[in-house]
């Protein structure tokens, strides 16, 4: 058994009305002054942003705004937040908001706390030494950034996704009121859940021995987004299938279901550089990628797909081989039927020309500076045949 790490240091205040007990939570920070970030309108015009202001003014918290995050959030947003909390004396920022947010607020801490251009750290040219603290008011279950310490910005120069783990990147209270999560679309839900259940297989398809415990956790996890998103589809105000979810978002990506430095994250490597070049969301990306990836690799441990399908399709198949190609058509199956595209041309609505190909791979590869990838070390040939295999599959 390899060894591993577990640091979940979040606090989650979880059910019904809790964000309107943040102006208390906050008060045991003892801020100087709040910087509240958040997305779109969604927050103003469901009145979430005017509870969350009002729940600030009753514990007399002095607080700044800086709203506008996108998809795929921007570096120009995360600078713009720094110099924001520079100017007003900010010393604690809250996120309001999906996934996005959440990430834009951690490279708003890191560029606040350290010095130099924040890009630095997410290239990997610096290492973080800390954050201003945050807490954050989930709208959205799917990256799991509420309770893990990971962040991912796009830079607009050269449209370039990169992420950054610290430990300095959790938040110090989490607050998840599933009911937040009922105006979401059926689109975006769907992507969301698509994102849950690919942080978890992230981790599933590791080359280190581990703990059944563990698998368990991850397969019944899966089982259950599978489940609830099915039930999203047809009933998107179901509170039962939005807790479900919200939880199921927080845990597949808080260590529990296995160390993220474990793990595989090729798909989101190379997810990333899609979403990047083309702004199309996260998980949608990840659909349109993992079938690909999945019959490029599945060879290097055909079992471990065989035991995914066995415990969650509840496939019979006593042939190895033959198990772990069923496994890879039973997910492909499932992420059709929540209208999850699952190829380029069908995320696109068109084929990427070759030059956008190996733009992407180039890209993957840092420049050809990096393999991704530990389940199967994938080099640039692998990466870019990856990329042609889920461009040229046809649309169903």
């Amino acid at each position: 058994m390899e060894n591993f790490k577990y640091y979940a240091p979040t606090k989650v205040y979880f059910g019904k009305d809790e964000e309107k007990k943040v102006g208390k939570i906050l008060k045991e920070f003892h801020p100087t002054k709040v910087l509240i970030h958040y997305g779109g309108q969604s927050a103003i015009k469901s009145g979430l942003l005017d509870r969350v202001k009002k729940a600030l003014n009753e514990e007399n918290i002095a607080y700044c705004l800086c709203g506008g995050v996108v998809a795929n959030p921007l570096l120009s947003k995360v600078n713009e937040g720094i110099q924001i909390c520079k100017e007003e004396g900010v010393d604690f920022i809250l996120a309001v908001g999906g996934g996005s947010v959440l990430d834009s607020s951690k490279g708003i801490a890191y560029g606040v706390y350290n010095e130099g251009n924040i890009w630095d750290y997410y290239a990997k040219k610096k290492k973080i030494k800390g954050a201003l603290p945050m807490g954050c008011i989930l709208t959205l279950a799917a990256t799991g950034s509420e309770m893990s310490g990971s962040s991912v910005i796009t830079n607009e120069d050269g449209n370039l996704k990169r992420g950054l783990a610290s430990d300095f990147g959790y938040f110090k209270f989490s607050i998840l009121n599933p009911e937040l999560t009922y105006t979401v679309s059926k689109y975006q839900t769907m992507c969301g859940c698509t994102d849950i259940i690919m942080h978890t297989l992230e981790r599933y398809f590791t080359p280190f021995e581990t703990l059944d415990l563990v698998d368990q956790m991850a397969e019944s996890l899966i089982c259950t987004v599978i489940k609830n998103a099915k039930i999203l589809l047809e009933d998107p105000t179901n509170e039962q299938a939005r807790s479900e979810v919200m939880w199921a978002g927080s845990v597949s990506h808080n260590g529990m279901t296995g160390d993220r430095t474990l793990g595989d994250w090729a798909c989101h490597g190379l997810e990333h550089e899609l979403s990047g070049m083309f702004n199309v969301a996260h998980g949608a990306g990840l659909a349109a990628i993992w079938d690909s990836w999945a019959n490029h690799v599945y060879m290097e441990n055909p079992m471990r797909f065989a035991k995914l399908g066995h415990r969650v399709f509840g496939l019979d198949d006593a042939d190895t081989l033959s198990c772990a190609l069923d496994t890879i058509e039973k997910m492909e199956e499932f992420f059709k039927s929540i209208g999850m595209p699952t190829s380029i041309q069908e995320l696109l609505n068109r084929k990427c020309t070759e030059p956008e190909l190996y733009e992407l791979t180039y890209k993957c590869s840092f420049e050809h500076t990096r393999t991704l990838g530990k389940f199967k070390e994938l080099d640039e040939t692998d990466m870019l045949d990856i990329y042609r295999m889920a461009n040229e599959k046809e649309v169903a």
